[in-house]
């Protein structure tokens, strides 16, 4: 398990409100992608470092579910929890939150692969990546491992 870092905070603006009245999918997505970018580079990975290195992170699939509308002028914060990094790929979650009430809005999970853009293909994640992942691992409470074990008993 690995802790949530925060990777994004903002602001509703009225030009983000679609005809039904509420925050329009296209700006979700575009939050996400910005929260991406910020934990991509919480890993190492940084726009400079991908540049120098003939690298990206292409998305490979995004499943988002919407909880509740979000209206002009509402505050949100995002937050990010790596869930699987692999030697090509990364698999985390975004949650947003309206920063008033504390109330999650929306998540969306991404798988991304690691990629040369000289070869055009995948490539494995540096040793780097790894590190600082392994510094946002986080350990579980005593009682969520007895919790854990009482429901991994075979039934008798």
């Amino acid at each position: 398990m690995y802790r949530p870092v925060e990777t994004y905070r903002g602001f509703v603006y009225p030009w983000a409100i679609d005809h039904v009245g509420h925050m329009n999918v296209q700006f979700y997505t575009a939050r996400f992608d910005e929260a991406t970018w910020q934990f991509l580079a919480h890993l190492g990975l940084t726009p400079e470092f991908l540049a120098r290195n003939d690298r990206s992170a292409v998305a490979a699939d995004q499943r988002t579910q919407y909880r509740r509308e979000v209206l002009a002028g509402t505050l949100l914060h995002a937050t990010t929890e790596l869930l699987a990094l692999g030697r090509k790929s990364i698999r985390f979650v975004h949650r947003m939150y309206d920063s008033v009430t504390g109330e999650e809005i929306a998540s969306t999970e991404l798988v991304g692969v690691y990629f040369d853009t000289v070869h055009r293909m995948s490539a494995e994640l540096p040793a780097s990546a790894h590190e600082r992942a392994t510094a946002l691992r986080r350990e579980r409470p005593a009682q969520e491992l007895t919790d854990a074990r009482l429901t991994t008993r075979p039934v008798t």
